[in-house]
């Protein structure tokens, strides 16, 4: 007799075989979860502009695509910090990602284990760090978040690495927790839940910490472990630079997906000037509003190793658990590959600015929301 958990795998299993495009997966998600949490999934800081211009960035840039080019065998596999990875798309860390599939962050990196891809796994995310990474081998890199203290943020660090974590990945543009209107409207307070991998620790010490955080911090980082260091949250190409003055492996292009200051610049906008301050040294990461595949090409050819997903994830989870996520996944890959054969190109590393062009937005035909759902679905 099949159990509970079996009849909803195979529903599962059964809903995401009926997925044949990203938006639907949207849609799903957005049926399925209360209002407060899908509020709290694609809201913003504030007014919402940074969110809003982290998906119109794409819309100012065109391909400029070669013809009669041989692309009948596409490659969309990369390394990052030297770990394979089948596409050049990962999970980003999501401290609240249970909200959206009771295993969390276990279960992410199992949908990233059956795509060969890698997972990022929070510092305020659950299961525990350890959970995560001894129920599923897939390549996990550990975000964290300075605490209060040296010595507890290094007790960290060697629990990730005990735990066979391949990288740290530290975040620095939280300096003081953004004001998400949407929550504060649903008097909704995430934070305030089950923090597994920092149980018992003051919310309001660590953010004091954050506050005052520097460049040494990062230093003292590099210096305490012998894992990678990345430096998620740079927006600027001066700070690319003293991170990597300061021991960084890698720099993480990022603006926490319009979620801590408004009125910033998108991702996309200033991908360009980072990789070029880094100047090939370290390799780049970016994310912000990253929803298809042509998204990742653009990312891409503008000088990112890879990309990194976040609300899309949360939504895969929503939608249909494991089977939700890899199914997002295995249709970015497929829009992947499908544009690089008509950008004319055999391999993501062929991808390069000459490749894109500025232009005007196109006028839309029909209104729709952020994410391309038609506006009368919005609650």
């Amino acid at each position: 007799m099949a159990t509970v958990d079996t009849v909803c795998n195979r529903l599962a299993d059964a809903r995401s075989a009926e997925w044949e495009t990203i938006p639907e997966i949207v849609q799903t998600a957005f049926e399925r979860l209360p209002p407060q949490v899908w509020d709290y999934s694609c809201g913003g800081a504030e007014s919402e502009v940074t969110l809003r211009r982290n998906r119109s960035a794409y819309e100012y840039l065109a391909f400029r695509p070669r013809v009669l080019r041989d692309v009948r065998q596409r490659d969309t596999s990369t390394t990052f910090l030297g770990t394979a990875l089948s596409m050049p798309v990962m999970l980003a860390p999501v401290g609240s990602i249970a909200l959206f599939d009771p295993d969390g962050a276990l279960t992410c990196a199992r949908a990233a284990k059956s795509a060969g891809v890698a997972a990022f796994v929070g510092t305020v995310s659950s299961p525990s760090l350890e959970v995560v990474s001894a129920g599923c081998d897939a390549p996990l890199f550990f975000q964290l978040y300075l605490t209060d203290v040296r010595q507890r943020t290094e007790a960290l660090v060697r629990r990730a690495e005990d735990a066979g974590y391949k990288g740290i990945c530290l975040t620095v543009d939280s300096a003081v927790y953004g004001r998400r209107e949407r929550d504060i409207h649903n008097r909704f307070r995430p934070r305030e839940r089950e923090k597994p991998n920092v149980a018992g620790m003051s919310t309001k010490d660590a953010d004091l910490f954050r506050a005052g955080a520097s460049w040494e911090d990062l230093e003292w980082l590099c210096a305490v472990t012998s894992l990678p260091v990345m430096v998620k949250g740079i927006m600027n190409p001066d700070d690319a630079v003293l991170a990597v003055e300061h021991g960084a492996s890698a720099i993480y292009v990022s603006n926490h997906g319009g979620r801590q200051l408004d009125h910033n610049a998108a991702t996309l906008e200033v991908l360009p000037e980072i990789a070029a301050a880094v100047a090939g040294r370290v390799e780049v990461l970016a994310d912000g509003g990253v929803m298809r595949g042509t998204d990742v090409l653009k990312m891409l050819a503008l000088g990112a190793r890879a990309v990194l997903i976040g609300r899309l994830m949360a939504w895969g989870l929503a939608a249909g658990g494991q089977a939700g996520l890899a199914r997002a996944l295995e249709i970015l890959r497929e829009e992947i590959l499908v544009n690089m054969a008509n950008v004319g190109v055999s391999s993501v590393h062929e991808l390069t600015p000459s490749l894109l062009r500025p232009t005007v937005p196109p006028h839309r035909p029909w209104p729709t929301d952020l994410w391309g759902r038609p506006t009368s679905t919005v609650r």
